[in-house]
């Protein structure tokens, strides 16, 4: 149902709350976050089955709420 952005720190993959619609943007997520730490060897993007709970737009995160009329942005794009 999502992808999760997860970092290679000590050996281990570690993630954290953030899931996406799209392998891409959780990829993008997690490069963006690998640049910005000092300690990960890596980043990946893994499948999920926990709901969508972010989006990554023009390089910033966006929080999508289930359940509001006015938004679209939790309906997955094909």
């Amino acid at each position: 149902m999502s992808w999760k952005p997860e970092m290679l720190v000590d050996g281990d993959w570690r993630g954290n709350a953030l899931r996406f619609a799209t392998q891409e943007e959780a990829t993008a997520n997690a490069k963006d976050l690998f640049y910005r730490w000092t300690v990960p060897n890596d980043y990946r993007a893994v499948y999920s089955d926990d709901p969508v709970n972010y989006q990554w737009i023009d390089g910033k995160l966006k929080e999508v709420t289930h359940g509001a009329s006015d938004d679209q942005s939790a309906t997955p794009s094909a």
